[in-house]
């Protein structure tokens, strides 16, 4: 589906945006390893979050919905059957990479594949360090590619160096380590999305965290883990078009609501206020060992370019794409190294954020490991390619609303994958 976003005069409103999709994920994934039923509110209905849910449905895990609460009736750390068919990971990272770690453990056999776009993205840096702790995996081109076969096995910890700072790397080594003899340490040079070591610490699991120069975090092997409730907050990635968009659109202020503000997930709004950018949190408070706060935007003129450092890049590796959007309207040049994360995202993200501003009229230059945006450049617009990528989709979109001549987004329905109305969401705010 074609989208074509034209310019507007202002962004007013009160917006809670869909709930946190790394939160949900693990919402379902670790609950499933619990013993008794665990309760989920505010679940983020998206494609790949219900792709982590049907996955388990067929690991033989009951998961049912009351009244907008979801139930998950955990089965205990070994209790998951035997799939009788190939599991579909779709278009989810998160689901293929920690369920890799679920399965390792498990006394069964199952094969994990996806669609095209996954089957291209990388699997070996959690396969490898998986078969260092005895896990048995199999794959196209030694392990690296979707599909990928998974004979359960008897697991032994391992310590481990994870060099990229990848938070599904670091869950999958995590929740394997449930099931392993003696410890698995993990540790980052940065420190990467941890609400897999909150949520497990809550359900009793025997977690250390060390948070010194190096960041390192170790699990011990585990009886049985406790149910929890889980309230899933608002996602920060999501939140983060609509405070670009009030940044950027004159006379523009929005009130984002109930926003996950964990320091290894907030990097963007941290950075946008280093920008010069008017944004403010209120009513900060606690939701199931999360910080979570009302974020305040206001349109902000005066930005600034700013550096986007290689240390910096976990806490805001997502809002990439919409980061690079707002570069445009800075004073100086935005300079992003360090990421080469975003190569082997849903599409070259680089490639994809380079070509696209430079088709809508926007001087960028792609470097291997990031970008070069010369700010305070008008927006001629016109057409971009999403990639089927919904980051770029969304990203884009934001953008349309200060150009002259309009955006136009091919396969811009690709958004449903991390948030199915986030067209409704920025009709309803947009003042003509």
């Amino acid at each position: 589906m074609e989208k074509e976003i034209h310019k507007i005069r202002s962004i007013k409103g009160v917006l809670r945006v869909p709930s946190d999709k790394s939160i949900s994920h693990r919402s379902i994934i670790l609950t499933s390893m619990a013993e008794g039923i665990s309760t989920v509110k505010n679940f983020l209905k998206a494609g790949d979050t219900l792709t982590t849910v049907n996955v388990y449905r067929k690991l033989g895990i009951k998961i049912d919905e009351d009244k907008g609460v979801i139930r998950v009736h955990g089965k205990g750390l070994k209790g998951f059957q035997e799939p009788e068919d190939v599991l579909d990971m779709g278009n989810s990272g998160t689901t293929t990479r920690l369920t890799l770690g679920v399965l390792a453990g498990q006394d069964l056999f199952a094969v994990l594949t996806g669609d095209e776009s996954l089957r291209k993205r990388p699997m070996k840096r959690v396969a490898d360090p998986l078969r260092q702790m005895n896990a048995v995996i199999d794959g196209r081109k030694g392990g690296e590619l979707l599909p990928l076969s998974v004979r359960g096995s008897s697991l032994k910890g391992i310590k481990f160096f994870n060099q990229k700072a990848s938070a599904q790397v670091k869950s999958a080594l995590l929740i394997a380590g449930l099931n392993a003899d003696g410890e698995t340490t993990v540790e980052e040079p940065y420190k990467s999305r941890d609400h897999t070591e909150k949520m497990l610490k809550a359900m009793g699991a025997g977690i250390k965290i060390s948070n010194g120069k190096i960041y390192s975090v170790s699990v011990t092997k585990t009886d049985s883990l406790f149910p929890v409730d889980i309230d899933v907050p608002a996602d920060p990635s999501s939140a983060a078009f609509f405070a670009a968009a009030a940044v950027m659109v004159p006379d523009s202020e929005i009130v984002l609501k109930d926003v996950l503000v964990n320091p290894t997930r907030d990097g963007f709004f941290r950075k946008l206020k280093e920008m010069g950018a008017e944004i403010e949190y209120t009513n900060v408070r606690e939701k199931t060992r999360e910080p979570v706060a009302d974020i305040i935007v206001k349109h902000s003129p005066d930005l600034k370019a700013v550096k986007v450092s290689k240390g910096e890049i976990p806490s805001m590796v997502d809002e990439i794409p919409i980061l690079a959007v707002v570069a445009t309207q800075a004073e100086g040049e935005t300079v992003i190294t360090g990421a080469s994360e975003l190569r082997v995202k849903e599409s070259d993200r680089i490639k994809a954020v380079v070509e696209n501003l430079r088709n809508v009229g926007v001087e960028a230059i792609e470097l291997d490991d990031g970008m070069i945006i010369k700010g305070k450049q008008k927006i001629r617009g016109g057409y971009v390619d999403s990639f089927k990528d919904h980051r770029i989709a969304m990203a884009f979109s934001i953008l349309g609303l200060i150009s002259e001549e309009g955006i136009k987004i091919k396969d811009a329905d690709c958004a449903y994958i991390s948030y199915p109305e986030f067209f409704e969401h920025l009709q309803s705010v947009i003042q003509k």
